[in-house]
């Protein structure tokens, strides 16, 4: 009875058109939130309410059809993203009163980021990019270093010609911020040539290290770990799959109804041979 029943829950969670339907309300809560920034009439209202009613249960109903979809309970709370949509579906069943009302609100929010567990492709780049933010935290701890050093001179030079952008290094620090995103980093730039012509060098060589180098590294890392998870998935997918030994060419084993048939005929002959011989 149990394993019938877990069998069921696991081809009800694994059937694409209750996945895809489960993205559908994933949408329709993000378009009912934003829906709710509006003054709205008293009876769309009314419907966006019940609306939020149908998508909250439907939540619940999908979080526990997949928990109880693992053969082994425990298994469910080895993924983060099982433990992500089941904080936000409990949270959403907390009652919400005085402060407990700003708080029901957010978690309504964060349901958007459902979409990320409920679409492969979502948790994929997700993934890849939690797995790059350690390379990346080194990079943007050189970055930081190159931004302090600059800051530094930046401050010993030109604050005398504008105490509001470098006065000091915090504010310093915060100007190069804003000539690293190009944000009229050239009005900057002339002010201080008037009275430095070279000036510009100073510039120059703190955008081709920020903007270029430092941002192009960015990209690798992320880019790199994205094609280490891209080939993961696909290891994962073909270890799902009947392969040839290794001497061969790993290919797709399929077989055809009618070879099946004969298959089972050959094994009934075979069958009936050794009771003869028995």
């Amino acid at each position: 009875m149990i394993s019938s029943l877990h069998i069921r829950l696991t081809d009800i969670n694994n059937n694409k058109l209750f996945q895809a339907f489960t993205v559908v309300v994933i949408i329709l809560a993000a378009l009912s939130i934003g829906a709710n920034t509006f003054e709205l009439p008293a009876n769309v209202s009314t419907l966006i309410h019940w609306l939020d009613q149908f998508i909250l249960v439907f939540f619940l109903i999908e979080i526990v059809i997949k928990f109880f979809s693992y053969k082994n309970k425990v298994d469910f709370f080895k993924s983060g993203w099982n433990i992500f949509d089941a904080v936000i579906v409990i949270g959403s069943l907390l009652p919400s009163a005085g402060q407990g009302i700003l708080i029901a609100r957010l978690l309504r929010v964060f349901r958007v980021l459902r979409l990320v567990s409920a679409i492969p492709q979502l948790k994929l780049l997700i993934n890849a990019l939690i797995k790059a933010i350690p390379k990346m935290g080194y990079i943007a701890v050189l970055m930081f270093i190159i931004f302090y050093i600059y800051a530094v001179i930046g401050s010993l030079i030109f604050s005398h010609i504008n105490e509001v952008l470098w006065g000091d290094v915090s504010i310093s620090m915060l100007t190069l911020f804003r000539i690293a995103t190009f944000e009229d980093w050239t009005d900057v730039m002339y002010e201080t040539m008037a009275v430095y012509p070279l000036s510009w060098i100073f510039y120059l060589t703190f955008i081709f290290l920020t903007a270029f180098v430092f941002l192009n590294m960015m990209i690798g890392v992320v880019i790199e770990t994205m094609t280490a998870e891209h080939a993961l998935a696909e290891q994962d997918e073909s270890a799902e799959l009947p392969t040839l030994s290794s001497e061969h060419e790993q290919r797709q084993i399929f077989a055809t109804h009618s070879q099946v048939e004969s298959l089972q005929k050959e094994l009934i002959e075979i069958k009936q041979l050794l009771k003869q011989k028995q």
